[in-house]
């Protein structure tokens, strides 16, 4: 979620008793965006009718009026972005009329008025949503951020995991090492490798360098505080030898050797490297089809085959022969680089996908050069 500057915002929660028959499941979510689907309509319809203007003066037309607002959902969390308070506080009681009609109320307690970069009516800058923190920071020339006009804006928009969510993940890693105070490093390892790998995953496409690193340094002092007490007898650096070791190039990596060879290690945060995220394109979406847009996007998709889907991603949507984007539609078939006839094999990297007629123009062009190739070695056999 990215802004093109800085802006009022309304981040609001639903009362959780209200989808108390659905909460725990894995599809509650989902059926919370069935239940409020509509929301952001409602929100476009009110902005349309609004004589909104640009700096110059002119009037807005009905297509960037209802882009002028933003309102982001997942499940009963919600988020409204708006340049102009008064926009958002209108908002913010359509919505309240909007639920009322299925007996639903937003929540005072999480409901947040103010503005991405400054202090305004004593609440602080910026906001928590879905894990995340967005704020805005006032900056130099050098690291300002600019808009459609390459103006520059004076500030720069940061999104990295909330204190929340950070506090939440240490105290969860801290709570499964005192649970196993007693049992084996690679039980211990075990235990905390799926909860590192999937939380760093999450947050791997924010600012999250900094709050990794962090993360990182405060386990190491959990776990050297975890061996010491096994060992109340041995030395700092028995202890030390015991439990870390080098792995992969690392030193002082947590890890159960076995016969000289590092059977299991600890993950790091810093090991999960940082993703750049690509917004979603317009308003496509996993059920709507699209096959070909999202396993180029994920690497997979229900309609598509798993091996043509990792092609997908691997080639960035484009065909390996003509270089041109595949659409919807476009019928696709996986080729061998090097033919199987000329010693290729099945291998992922002698794969790749290309359109059936590019496809037919592939494999003309490899006859051509195996007829070549057997009339040079004929010549090369039977000189003039």
């Amino acid at each position: 979620m990215s802004f093109s500057g800085s802006g009022r915002f309304l981040h609001s929660h639903l009362p959780s008793h209200i989808f108390c028959q659905i909460v725990g499941g894995v599809i509650s979510p989902l059926l919370a965006n069935i239940a409020l689907h509509g929301m952001e309509e409602q929100v476009k319809q009110y902005v349309e009718t609004l004589k909104l203007r640009y700096p110059g003066g002119t009037v807005l037309s009905k297509r960037d009026r209802r882009n002028s607002v933003s309102l982001i959902r997942y499940a009963d969390d919600f988020v409204i972005l708006h340049e102009d308070l008064t926009v958002v506080q209108r908002c913010q009681e359509i919505i309240k009329e909007w639920l009322s009609d299925m007996g639903l109320e937003l929540k005072p307690s999480k409901t947040r008025l103010c503005h991405t970069l400054r202090q305004v009516g004593g609440e602080s800058p910026g906001f928590d949503f879905l894990g995340f923190n967005v704020r805005q920071y006032p900056v130099g020339k050098h690291q300002s951020g600019k808009n459609t006009k390459k103006e520059l804006l004076g500030f720069k928009t940061l999104i990295k995991p909330s204190k929340e969510a950070i506090k939440a993940h240490y105290d969860k890693i801290a709570s499964i090492i005192e649970a196993h105070k007693a049992a084996p490093q690679g039980a211990l390892i075990k235990s905390l490798n799926p909860v590192i790998r999937g939380w760093a995953n999450y947050h791997r496409t924010s600012c999250c360098k900094q709050v990794f690193s962090q993360l990182d340094s405060l386990i190491y002092n959990k776990l050297r505080r975890w061996a010491f007490r096994r060992h109340p007898n041995k030395s700092r650096r028995w202890v030390s030898n015991k439990y870390w070791h080098t792995h992969g190039g690392r030193n002082w990596v947590f890890s159960t050797p076995s016969n000289s060879k590092i059977t299991g290690f600890l993950l790091n945060h810093d090991s999960i490297s940082k993703l750049d995220y690509v917004n979603v394109r317009g308003e496509a979406s996993p059920y709507n089809g699209e096959a070909v847009y999202w396993s180029k996007r994920m690497g997979k998709h229900p309609t598509m085959p798993k091996q043509k889907a990792k092609l997908l991603q691997q080639q960035e949507g484009k065909c390996a022969w003509c270089k041109t984007y595949f659409k919807e539609g476009d019928l696709l078939e996986v080729d061998h680089k090097q033919p199987i006839s000329a010693g290729g094999s099945w291998k992922r990297e002698n794969l790749q996908l290309l359109h059936r007629h590019c496809h037919d123009d592939k494999s003309q062009t490899d006859q051509q050069w195996r007829e070549h190739k057997k009339l040079g070695e004929w010549l090369d056999a039977n000189p003039w």
